[in-house]
């Protein structure tokens, strides 16, 4: 089935029936896909100014009322627990559990947080004839843990994560001005060239997602990523979160487009 062309309502149907259990970039052409925090609400407030703190990678886009797990924002009464293709559980900052279905990890103190995906502008790159590598390979974007920390807030501190995308040095330029457009889902890149200089050690080794090709007159760039909060999870240690898997995002009925002026105008 050609998932770039359904609309959200339906790809999250079949997410929620564990049809979909993939990676959904490349899904739902034109609309806006979010990363998950949700945590309980003891945490809200630090996670919140957290994320005030360091908006390149965490910009929100919809924070739900304590005890909700339904949107308004973003999405007609989607269903944040079981609308998303894969869940990390942590439990005092370590990974104890991946599902299809975060429902039996709920609690009536959650806050659940929707942030930004650097997904939502890849359609506007592949439109410039920008190649989105982890797209045409049809696997998870590479993602990896830098030197860059994050400004701390209460419990929360940890350090930048970026994905990459290998882009032809002559549209590097290019890459950035159309990214720059999309500030609520990352914005332009913060780094290209030498992974070692954000203390990435070894390109072929990311931290989250898949391994992709940079051939020869490609460059490596990086933008940054909406899995920074489960970094500064595994530093903070509260006692549950709930995430989404890297890469396995939530899609909402906001169009890139439009993203900026519906949240934010």
């Amino acid at each position: 089935m050609n998932y770039h062309d359904l609309h959200p309502k339906e790809i999250r149907k079949l997410i929620r029936n564990e049809i979909i259990t993939t990676p959904t970039a490349g899904m739902c052409g034109g609309y806006a896909q979010a990363n998950l925090v949700i945590l309980p609400q003891k945490y809200a407030d630090d996670f919140k100014l957290f994320a005030e703190y360091n908006p390149k990678p965490c910009p929100i886009l919809e924070i739900t009322e304590p005890g909700s797990f339904i949107t308004s924002m973003t999405a007609h009464n989607a269903n944040i627990i079981t609308d998303i293709p894969k869940y990390f559980i942590y439990k005092d900052g370590v990974k104890t559990d991946e599902c299809y279905n975060a429902q039996k990890y709920w609690r009536e103190d959650f806050v659940c947080f929707l942030i930004g995906c650097s997904f939502s502008f890849e359609e506007a790159l592949m439109r410039e004839g920008i190649e989105v590598r982890h797209i045409t390979m049809g696997c998870n974007v590479p993602m990896y843990k830098t030197n860059i920390q994050c400004k701390t807030s209460g419990i929360f501190r940890g350090p930048y994560v970026v994905s990459m995308r290998p882009i032809k040095s002559d549209d590097i330029k290019k890459a950035y001005e159309i990214t720059e457009m999309f500030p609520h889902v990352h914005g332009a890149p913060i780094h290209s060239g030498n992974p070692e200089e954000i203390g990435i050690k070894d390109i072929n080794k990311p931290d989250y997602g898949d391994k992709v090709e940079i051939k020869e007159g490609e460059v490596p760039v990086f933008w940054a990523c909406g899995v920074t909060p489960q970094a500064a999870i595994e530093n903070a240690k509260p006692e549950i979160v709930i995430t989404h898997a890297p890469g396995h995002m939530f899609i909402t009925d906001i169009l890139n487009s439009e993203i900026e002026e519906r949240l934010f105008g």
